[in-house]
């Protein structure tokens, strides 16, 4: 617990000194554009927020703030989608899905909560949608859909069950999963704004560049390596090999968000402007890493 209070309390003071060092470059440079910028550090402090709780407080409170963050992220990926009045109760036997997969977590039933959402939900999703008797655009609905769900919904509830399959050391994992996460994503961000000449899908997102995968993979291990032993049961091997995965997972998981959003949103400009801040922007490399932390652990650890 004491490492854990220190991790955040570093955490903390940067978000701290990066946001008054943000307020303080806006008024000397009025006239630079730092929306960008600013929205980020606000979706960071707000993450925060919501990962000090799931670290600090008891499981059920965890689980709580982490099912909240998968409404959040899956209310806003569906306002990306082009929706008809028969899409409605899709959506709502989507967001039914969360408080259940939720509850698998809670007893423990780690049978129920690997496979509820990817066989059930996704076998009995479309009924909804058929009951609507809406058969136009019927596909592209309901694979959108069961798409949002098993990235916003099955992804990320993955961190709830961390605590709840190693009491001992389930919360300082989150932390550190979450910390090399956006570690990997900010140093990705930056490389690849001032040193990125590669694109890896140009029409998607400019700011994903080989540059910037290399260089986020370098800076990840390198933070895995001063942070493990205090979040962490890992040996230096361990380590070094679970911040090369957290780096390579998350770029996956951030280039495949923005492929979604690109398709989604295509011909959409205004809205996707609206939603560079959003919390979906954050947790994007999130959807993947931690289902793949989180079974890579179960495998070779038997704390897990």
């Amino acid at each position: 617990m004491v490492s854990t209070l220190w991790t955040l309390a570093i955490i903390f003071l940067a978000l701290l000194i990066v946001t008054i060092a943000i307020y303080g470059v806006k008024r000397k440079e009025p006239n630079k554009d730092f929306t960008d910028v600013s929205m980020r550090v606000k979706t960071w402090w707000g993450m925060f927020v919501v990962f000090g709780m799931a670290t600090l407080f008891t499981q059920t409170v965890s689980l709580i703030s982490l099912a909240v963050l998968c409404f959040f992220a899956l209310k806003e990926y569906f306002s990306m989608m082009k929706t008809r009045k028969a899409d409605r109760r899709l959506f709502l036997w989507s967001y039914l899905a969360i408080p259940i997969q939720f509850y698998w977590i809670y007893i423990g039933w780690y049978g129920m909560f690997i496979v509820f959402i990817p066989v059930y939900v996704f076998l009995f999703l479309p009924l909804p949608r058929l009951l609507g008797k809406g058969t136009s655009g019927f596909l592209r609905s309901v694979s959108s859909t069961q798409w949002g769900v098993m990235l916003m919904v099955f992804g990320l509830s993955h961190l709830a069950f961390f605590q709840i399959a190693s009491p001992q050391y389930g919360a300082n994992l989150v932390l550190f999963l979450v910390v090399l996460t956006q570690v990997n994503d900010v140093a990705h961000h930056f490389i690849s704004i001032y040193f990125g000449k590669r694109k890896v899908v140009p029409s998607a997102n400019q700011n994903i560049t080989w540059e910037g995968f290399i260089g986020a993979v370098i800076i990840t291990v390198l933070v895995a390596y001063f942070i493990y032993p205090h979040l962490t049961p890992f040996s230096v091997k361990a380590a070094l090999l679970s911040g090369l995965l957290i780096s390579i997972t998350g770029f996956f998981g951030s280039l495949t968000i923005s492929v979604l959003k690109r398709d989604l949103l295509l011909g959409n400009e205004e809205k996707r402007r609206t939603i560079k801040g959003t919390y979906l922007n954050r947790v994007d490399s999130l959807t993947y890493t931690s289902p793949v932390f989180l079974h890579v652990i179960r495998y070779f650890f038997d704390f897990m």
